[in-house]
């Protein structure tokens, strides 16, 4: 894992999911970009998934924000997809 500060570009509405952990058989799950701090729209941007509860709190775009990223690979049909994981955001503005 590994933690960074970061720029909220946008985040998508959380919807619900089926889960095997959760008591009821579902959990929240949401998209956002965050990207690294600069002087421009080209640095580093990172499409992350956020569940559970974190996926229920709501950034807005120019936030700053203090994020714990899980990086993670997985094979599908023969393809590998990268997935990134915020395990913790903080609104630091």
């Amino acid at each position: 894992m590994e933690t960074k500060i970061l720029k909220v570009v946008r985040q998508g509405e959380a919807f619900s999911i089926p889960s095997s952990k959760s008591e009821s058989g579902q959990t929240q799950k949401c998209s956002i970009v965050l990207r690294e701090l600069g002087g421009s729209r080209y640095e580093n941007e990172y499409a992350c998934t956020m569940l559970g509860v974190l996926a229920e709190c709501r950034f807005y775009e120019g936030d700053i924000v203090a994020a714990t990223l899980r990086f993670s690979t997985r094979e599908y049909q023969g393809q590998i997809f990268q997935e990134i994981l915020a395990s913790d955001i903080v609104k630091i503005n």
